[in-house]
């Protein structure tokens, strides 16, 4: 891995949480992700599932968790498997976890290789009534690809069918959504990877260069700070590119007189960062465009202090609107009467801020977290509001990741990363 060693005490602290809330009797299991086939013998970097990481540090494939914390026998549980590591595996694949490895990751005592599996599964089998199986609940969630946590589960009802089967989900919903100040931490150093992207992307942007130029900077930057990707598929739109909300192509030359919108983060320890910006091709920004990129960030500083403990986010969305219909008003986009016929479902506003403008955030981009609970400190949210006037050939969004405080305005992640009109201007000149 390209990141220094995560502290174990973050994976104990999670997995202790997590078995304060399994019913008694009961065991959990969670299993690595598959590595996924392209085609002939090429496969997609594999990408650890998030959950097995969060509670054990494991970050590498085949590998399954068990916790049994009612366990008559103490060795088993906490117990991990993993695939066997030996000589010719490290010259052809590179070094796997050992057992000693294992520990000092993750803070499990109880190592097996996975060929010992279901015989030792078998055993805890015995002594559980209730079987958590790990299912993907997230509200954003569309899988079509059958898992390896959907062919264990299949594995397990047909093996043992006399067994009650619990969900994961939930459980890890609500704790994932509250950091540790460990991973605080590790998602700061994912936006400060941003951050020295974004700088360098300040000094580079000119016209005449394509928008795929500047997401080989951005990810030059990030992979020499020790992030091996971009936390989601980049977006880089410029000129009316910006109003089409999940443009990915990047590939246009970026003209004089236009913006560039670009929308990306980068990952750290498999932790998220999420950034938007919208840059000016030339260097300045026209007084029309400044209007309504002040207008954009005024929202955004607005939304920010909404992001307290108690709010519940619906809520909190409707008064973003309200925030924003004001600033449309300002900008001549609507009129009062537009605000007064509005459709309740779909307000005015909607024609030129079309979405949410804050998700939790974390290990996944759009990271878990209860939408219908109250917001809680140390929860990690991203402000993104966003103003798109395709009948002016330009769409503004800015997007700052913040952490909720027990009090007061949230923590702003980005607090680093230029975001006022005039030092964008300063910057690029």
């Amino acid at each position: 891995m390209k990141y220094h060693q995560i502290d174990s005490s973050l994976f104990i602290k999670n997995r202790k949480n997590f078995k304060a809330q399994m019913l008694p009797k009961s065991i959990a299991v969670f299993n690595s992700n598959d590595i996924y086939p392209v085609s002939a013998d090429s496969t997609l970097p594999f990408e650890q599932h998030r959950d097995i990481f969060y509670l054990s540090g494991v970050d590498q494939e085949e590998s399954i968790l068990v916790l049994f914390p009612d366990c008559p026998n103490e060795k088993h549980r906490e117990i991990l498997f993993l695939k066997e590591t030996n000589a010719h595996i490290a010259v052809w694949e590179g070094e796997k976890l050992t057992k000693e490895a294992a520990l000092k990751t993750s803070g499990i005592k109880t190592v097996y290789w996975l060929e010992d599996m279901e015989k030792v599964f078998s055993e805890i089998m015995t002594q559980c009534d209730i079987v958590y199986i790990n299912t993907n609940e997230h509200y954003r969630a569309n899988v079509e690809t059958q898992t390896r946590e959907d062919r264990f589960t299949k594995w397990l009802k047909e093996k043992y069918p006399a067994h009650s089967v619990a969900k994961s989900n939930p459980i890890l919903q609500r704790l994932r959504s509250v950091k540790d100040n460990i991973e605080i931490d590790l998602i700061q150093t994912a936006c400060s990877i941003t951050e020295k992207g974004f700088r360098r992307v300040l000094e580079f942007v000119k016209p005449g260069v394509w928008e795929f130029e500047i997401e080989a900077e951005y990810i030059h930057e990030f992979t020499r700070n020790r992030s091996k990707k971009f936390a989601y598929t980049p977006i880089i739109a410029s000129g009316n590119n910006a109003n089409v909300l999940h443009y990915i192509e990047n590939n246009k030359q970026c003209k004089a007189g236009d913006l560039i919108l670009m929308d990306v983060g980068a990952e750290y320890a498999n932790y998220a960062s999420d950034m938007t910006r919208t840059i000016p091709v030339s260097g300045r920004f026209t007084k029309r465009q400044k209007e309504v990129y002040n207008a954009v960030n005024r929202v955004k500083e607005a939304a920010t202090k909404l992001l307290t403990p108690g709010t519940i986010w619906a809520q909190y969305h409707i008064e973003v609107g309200k925030l924003m219909t004001s600033e449309l008003l300002g900008l001549g986009l609507i009129d009062k009467a537009d605000v007064k016929n509005e459709n309740p479902d779909w307000p005015a506003y909607k024609k030129y801020f079309m979405h949410g403008t804050s998700h939790h955030m974390g290990l996944d981009t759009h990271d878990y977290g209860i939408l219908t609970e109250p917001m809680q400190e140390n929860m990690v949210f991203t402000v993104e509001p966003g103003i798109y006037i395709p009948d002016e050939g330009f769409g503004i969004r800015l997007e700052d990741d913040v952490v909720i405080q027990k009090t007061g305005v949230p923590f702003n992640l980005m607090s680093n990363i230029p975001i006022e009109a005039d030092e964008i201007e300063t910057l690029m000149n």
